[in-house]
């Protein structure tokens, strides 16, 4: 049983993938999007999906800090329902206040260049959203 952990951003999406067991998550890439033109890189998801062999998804919602949902989260909300449209795989909305943050401070504690945490934070905020699902399932 895999599950792919997304981080949905107007210009990126972070990919993650948990292990077998659903123990672990590890991420994969960041693909491109461009919200504007309506390009999702479902294309590159579904060959990601493939490959995994995923059987669900979770699905960053950033929640405002008092709980409610704003702009991002129902792009976010949004994103998913094209996810299930698409795919027909279980979607879970997992709240990810602060996963970003939390991402860049590890970055940061590991000394990682500016323009390198750049390249991965979406992908490591990814990583974030998924295993604090499955831990919250284990």
């Amino acid at each position: 049983m895999r599950v792919l952990g997304l981080d949905v951003g107007s210009k990126t999406v972070g990919v993650a993938v948990s292990d077998e067991m659903g123990w672990t998550a590890q991420g994969i890439e960041t693909i491109k999007i461009n919200e504007d033109r309506q390009q999702f890189g479902l294309d590159r998801l579904e060959e990601i999906i493939q490959q995994y062999q995923v059987d669900s998804v979770v699905v960053g919602l950033p929640k405002n800090m008092n709980g409610t949902i704003g702009p991002r989260g129902e792009a976010s909300q949004s994103f998913a329902n094209l996810v299930v449209e698409r795919f027909g795989l279980p979607i879970v909305l997992w709240d990810e206040r602060l996963s970003t943050v939390a991402a860049e401070r590890v970055l940061l504690s590991a000394d990682v260049s500016r323009k390198k945490r750049k390249a991965v934070i979406d992908k490591m905020a990814a990583v974030m959203i998924l295993q604090g699902y499955l831990d919250s399932k284990n």
